[in-house]
């Protein structure tokens, strides 16, 4: 019953004249050393816990620079709609 077990073969090629660290052709992500679920193999149960601990504990920084971002879309859609900003001023 060999046959019916399969598991995913892994290559560990390394290059004969390659002087860098680690394998040139290993598949990976540029952001994956930044994110908390990726990495170990760990079950969904424990990838949803993190995910969730990350939203309870937000990133001050991210919260500031997206209000900033709003603001100025919103200020864009206000000159594009032609709306008079002027009502917000004391005479």
């Amino acid at each position: 019953m060999g046959f019916l077990k399969r598991t995913n073969k892994k290559f560990d090629y390394q290059p004969r004249y390659y002087k860098g660290e680690g394998n040139p052709f290993k598949i990976e992500h540029k952001l994956d050393q930044f994110r908390s679920t990726t990495g170990k193999n760990k079950g969904i149960k424990a990838k949803l816990g993190e995910a969730m601990e990350d939203l309870k504990n937000p990133d001050k920084k991210v919260n500031k620079t997206l209000l900033i971002i709003i603001a100025i879309l919103v200020f864009i859609f206000l000159y594009i709609i032609d709306f008079d900003l002027s009502i917000f001023k004391r005479n």
